[in-house]
């Protein structure tokens, strides 16, 4: 638990205790009077009851569109099953600023629905909803289809043979053991929602303001940081209780009915039913998740002269005056690519202690630590990468000119997944194993290396997929700290989106989409090595 600890407290508890704690000081004494002002302001009290509002309803719709799609992927067989995982998971690595871009113009003004059906639902919450729904589907699908998929399908057929009817048979011997996945689930789609940043910021306008997105607006256009302290320490205490619960979820969880290989349990559809499922949720996923991509492919090929590649050859243009970058933005390809390696790199090696640590028998220490690995999830990333710049600036920790500030940042959110993805498949390792290693005179680091890598090698190569993944897509605490010439890709994206122009979106678009292939290869190329029990994502 050393390293991980130390990461944790050096780059993440560090750099947000400082920024709240100027925030909520001023000469030397706590301003708990401007606390309570800030907390109980009308103004609070509508962004909080809009926040949760907004992720209730958003955990709601998700669930109710993808668990019909859980049950698709756990049970049944059909060709191009692996591409379609991959394709449903894209969704959730993209930055939000570059989804919210693609439901506005395919839901805004102009957009597709309005130029061809007279249909515009940015005007509501709608089009949030929806975009929550599409980062989302992949969680439960991942989450309670990844356990559904194990659960033995002969013990609900038991059932039957009993007299039990269909539906009374789910309900009581397989709704049961799902409980604390589909639980585990709707906390993690609350949590993402709950702290929803980009989305909101392009599709809510004025109207609409998330505490996350209340916390930008304090810290980066008002500069009133205790205001912001304040606001971050009220999500801090949400995301806190959320993460306990989750973590009584995930303990439950692991009771759950014998599991077996999930190709055992997916068998090809039968019946009209079946085949009808199916198809519902394939245009479910054709519509819901592959238009709003097909967008942005769409637009990137869109130029004034007609569909081509001229926003692509802009990307690596010479630089002007008047250019948005001081680089070419084709150079932020590189940037992001190099940053996510060495980001991925830094979560698998704190991820993989940390889970190595969390198989031990439970604790309260141990619980602590748990949650502490997934607070990055939820709290502010605005907050991080503020206090990124004002803590990392004198030596010996004087990085805000070092490139590396970048892959840190990126590696917090990264590690989480790295957990969540080794920690079942480590936990299913024999004890025993270990115990005859040590017992034949091999080390702890021996053992590990000759009994745990060669089992758990497979799910490490899924985790650091993930990673990749995830880093590439991180914005909220990257936009503060990466240098104007080495740009990520979801910067040059934002501050391309920025820009007026028809030249400046439709790159945008062009770079929106090259991530989005980078992303679809890299989860393709899990699917291919995923194990069957790795992890909850």
């Amino acid at each position: 638990m050393a390293l991980p600890v130390a990461f944790f407290g050096l780059f993440f508890g560090y750099p947000v205790a400082t920024i709240v704690g100027r925030g909520l000081r001023e000469d030397g004494r706590w301003q708990l009077a401007r606390a309570a002002e800030v907390v109980t302001s009308p103004d609070t009290v509508q962004v909080l009851w809009f926040t949760l509002w907004q992720a209730a309803a958003s955990t709601a719709l998700t669930l109710a569109i993808a668990l019909p799609g859980a049950y698709v992927f756990a049970r049944f067989d059909f060709p191009g099953k692996r591409l379609l995982r991959a394709v449903v998971t894209v969704p959730f690595v993209l930055p939000t600023v570059v989804v919210g871009s693609a439901f506005l113009g395919l839901l805004g003004r102009g957009g597709l629905l309005d130029d061809h059906f007279g249909v515009r639902l940015d005007t509501g919450v709608w089009a949030i909803l929806l975009a929550h729904v599409f980062f989302n589907y992949a969680v439960v699908v991942r989450t309670v289809g990844g356990l559904w998929g194990q659960l033995d399908p002969r013990q609900e057929e038991a059932a039957r043979v009993l007299g039990a009817s269909r539906f009374a048979a789910w309900r009581r011997v397989t709704l049961p053991a799902l409980a604390p996945a589909v639980a585990a689930g709707a906390l993690m789609v609350f949590l993402f929602t709950f702290t929803s940043f980009g989305v909101i910021q392009i599709l809510g306008g004025a109207r609409y303001a998330t505490l996350e997105v209340e916390i930008y607006r304090q810290t980066a256009q008002l500069l009133d940081l205790p205001t912001a302290a304040v606001l971050s320490l009220l999500q801090f205490a949400a995301v806190g209780g959320l993460l306990a619960v989750h973590a009584w979820t995930v303990r439950r969880r692991e009771g759950a009915l014998r599991l077996v290989d999930e190709r055992h349990a997916a068998r090809r559809p039968s019946g009209a039913g079946q085949w009808a499922l199916l198809a519902s949720q394939l245009v479910v996923i054709a519509v819901l998740l592959v238009g709003p991509l097909l967008v942005l492919v769409e637009r990137s090929l869109a130029a004034p002269g007609g569909y081509g590649l001229d926003f692509y050859r802009a990307l690596n243009a010479p630089v002007d005056a008047a250019s948005t970058f001081v680089v070419p933005p084709l150079a932020a390809v590189g940037n992001s690519l190099s940053y996510a390696a060495v980001a991925t790199l830094i979560a698998v090696t704190v991820g993989t202690l940390a889970a190595a640590a969390l198989t031990h028998r439970a604790g309260p220490l141990v619980r602590g630590f748990d949650a502490l690995l997934m607070l990055p999830l939820g709290v502010s990333a605005v907050t991080v990468g503020f206090g990124f710049l004002i803590t990392l600036d004198e030596p010996p920790l004087d990085l805000r000119a070092s490139w590396i500030l970048v892959p840190l940042a990126q590696a917090l959110v990264g590690v989480p997944f790295v957990v969540r993805t080794m920690l079942p498949v480590l936990r299913a390792v024999d004890d025993r194993l270990r115990e005859a290693a040590a017992v034949l005179g091999a080390s702890p680091l021996r053992a590990w290396r000759e009994v745990d890598f060669p089992l758990v090698r497979r799910a490490m190569l899924v985790a650091a997929g993930f990673a990749f993944a995830v880093s590439l897509g991180e914005f909220g605490a990257t936009v503060f700290i990466a240098r104007a010439d080495e740009p990520t890709l979801p910067v040059a994206v934002e501050r391309l989106l920025g820009r007026a122009g028809e030249l400046n979106y439709g790159q945008a678009m062009a770079l929106s989409t090259i991530l989005m292939l980078v992303c679809a290869v890299t989860l393709l190329a899990l699917e291919r090595v995923r194990t069957n029990r790795s992890g909850e994502f």
